[in-house]
């Protein structure tokens, strides 16, 4: 049996599908990505499970999901609070008639990795939420002494069309400076995949910054907080609501001071036996082998 995944290039989108991806092939299927819904047209798919995004869909191509076996519909909202609904990042772009007709499809299930707010998603029916995870069969924890930092996190500015994140992330780091510890913060530093896991591993915390949006509406958390606790095993966050539904151990601090009075706090702690504890949390609950299962089981 074969999956067709979309193919993302960059941004959190290429490690959330490659991660789909290696889970699937865990699970015993053959994987292939796919560039758009149009390049599927011309096969063969009834016997195919499709991971679909919602932007590719049109009244051309709908066609091409109604032939799957099953076709797995990440629902984006139709509107958006504002100010981050004027931006096409934050809404679907499939037309309403569309959205219609596979609400009617038996074969598509629907999901997002967010809390779903009715109100967001006011034309979509019946979509499930299945959180992000743990990329396990990728990232693997990796001794490395010269990569034992006290603080890590590894990221980008992650401009979501409003340039938000940027200066959220500054005005922790200047508190985070102030600590005089030996910090590993790497942003937009294309980080090989090697360094990262000794990194994350390494150190004996991490952090997690989230965007305006996230922190605002409390709906979804961000692929690094499965990532921090898959590997470094503890993290300090920001304040996200979610996280309290998820992770309610996760200590957040609702400001740059209190991330950095937080991370004063647990410096001076032997944290050996919490991050052995959330290490195995994640590899049980939290993988993408984990959310993989969850939609097969929809």
């Amino acid at each position: 049996m074969k999956i067709f995944i979309k193919e993302h290039t960059f941004g959190a989108g290429k490690w959330v599908y490659e991660g789909y991806m290696s889970a699937w092939e865990n699970l015993g299927f053959e994987v292939e990505y796919y560039d758009s819904l149009d390049s599927l047209s011309n096969l063969n798919i009834g016997e195919y499970d499709i991971m679909s995004i919602d932007h590719d869909l049109s009244s051309d191509n709908i066609d091409v999901l109604n032939k799957a076996r099953r076709a797995y519909l990440f629902a984006q909202p139709t509107k958006f609070p504002l100010p981050w609904g004027e931006h096409p990042n934050f809404r679907s772009t499939c037309n309403i008639d569309v959205i219609k007709q596979t609400n009617l499809m038996k074969n598509i299930k629907k999901w997002t990795f967010a809390k779903v707010n009715k109100e967001y998603y006011e034309s979509w029916e019946d979509i499930n939420t299945i959180l992000l995870g743990f990329d396990n069969i990728n990232y693997k924890p990796v001794e490395d002494s010269s990569m034992k930092y006290d603080i890590c996190y590894v990221g980008g500015w992650a401009n979501n069309g409003f340039n938000e994140k940027a200066n959220i992330m500054i005005e922790h780091f200047k508190e985070i400076k102030k600590l005089n510890l030996r910090c590993g913060i790497l942003i937009n530093k294309n980080i090989s995949l090697d360094n990262e896991m000794k990194l994350l591993y390494n150190s004996k915390i991490a952090i997690n910054i989230h965007d305006a949006y996230q922190r605002q509406l409390g709906l979804d958390t961000n692929e690094r907080t499965y990532k921090a606790l898959g590997l470094t095993g503890f993290l300090i966050s920001d304040k996200v609501e979610m996280l309290d539904d998820v992770f309610p151990e996760i200590p957040q601090a609702p400001t740059p001071k209190k991330m950095a009075e937080l991370i004063t706090q647990y410096m001076d702690l032997n944290l050996d036996e919490i991050k052995e504890k959330n290490r195995q949390n994640i590899l049980e609950n939290h993988t993408y082998v984990n959310r993989a299962k969850q939609l097969m089981e929809l």
